[in-house]
């Protein structure tokens, strides 16, 4: 791993109600990766970010943003992170490029125009810039709000579910906007339920459940671990129940007999399907069609947390 931007250690979150919010987190995140945070509601995602960006206290443990301790140099580590959160929140009756330039100056930032134009050309806002907040729609609103996040050239991004109530083509276009941030360096965190998202975009993927982290991983690394790969065969004659002489592989018949179905593991187990085919031949059965889908990371992770989300 490349060196961290975000170096958390035993973190805890404990309300005054004795609720346990975030129970002995360890995580590190390296420069320029887009890590996505899944889990259920009330699972405590945006309870970890918000103690990360400082909005929530932490009961017990260390958090650091590009070296900076979020308790000890609040400040300086709050100038690395831009926010965005869920609830879309901008200033109703002041003009886009006012809106930026002001989230700018609040950090401190010397005035730069130029860069303000590029954020808002980057997101396509640009030709909304003298439009009143409150007469651009909810995407573009939400637009604005990761416009604002980026006023200040934060080193890290986090985006709390990012494109909720956002149009497919838009979503699509943020996600091109968030590539191009990390292909600039700026490290992407990013919880979402749309886990189309994750799929497409994370390079690592966390799943928090109940206040714990419950395992982080490369995106490709779990669907490889954890994947179904599901083989279909179209039969010419549909069959009653599974020969005997196929009993030996995990087949399910569906489709009133017509498709015979193998699940097998994507990870280690392709070495079956080459015997499965010649049993099949040898058991006299013909087959019209074949068709293989691996599971997705939204299956993958229903499995993860099963009932409890």
């Amino acid at each position: 791993m490349t060196e961290p931007v975000i170096e958390i250690e035993g973190l805890y979150k404990t309300y005054d109600s004795g609720f346990s919010a975030l129970k002995d987190i360890h995580l590190c995140i390296p420069k320029g990766e887009i890590f996505a945070l899944l889990g259920p509601n009330g699972a405590g995602k945006t309870t970890l970010i918000n103690t990360i960006c400082g909005i929530v206290n932490p009961t017990s443990g260390t958090i650091r943003v590009n070296g900076y301790d979020v308790v000890r140099e609040f400040r300086k580590a709050r100038e690395q992170i831009g926010l965005v959160p869920q609830e879309v929140t901008v200033e109703p009756f002041a003009k886009v490029f006012a809106t930026v330039k002001f989230s700018r100056g609040v950090f401190g930032k010397a005035r730069d125009d130029a860069h303000v134009e590029r954020v808002l050309k980057d997101l396509s806002l640009w030709d909304k810039r003298d439009n009143i907040t409150r007469e651009v729609s909810g995407g573009m609103k939400r637009r604005v709000m990761i416009a604002k996040a980026l006023a200040h050239e934060p080193q890290v991004l986090f985006l709390d579910e990012p494109t909720a109530g956002v149009d497919v083509e838009l979503r699509r276009s943020m996600w091109n906007v968030v590539r191009r941030l990390r292909e600039q360096g700026v490290t992407i965190v990013l919880t979402t339920h749309y886990l189309e998202e994750a799929e497409q975009m994370a390079d690592r993927i966390g799943v928090i459940q109940d206040g714990a982290i419950a395992l982080v991983e490369q995106k490709t690394a779990l669907m490889d671990k954890l994947g179904q790969k599901r083989l279909s065969v179209r039969l010419a004659d549909p069959l009653s129940h599974v020969p005997e002489a196929l009993a030996g592989y995990d087949l399910t018949l569906e489709d009133a007999g017509r498709t015979l179905v193998y699940t097998y593991s994507a990870h280690n187990e392709t070495s079956n399907i080459r015997p499965l085919f010649a049993d099949l031949e040898a058991a006299g059965i013909d087959y019209v069609d074949i068709d293989t889908k691996q599971s997705s990371l939204e299956e993958i992770f229903v499995d993860l947390v099963g009932d409890k989300s």
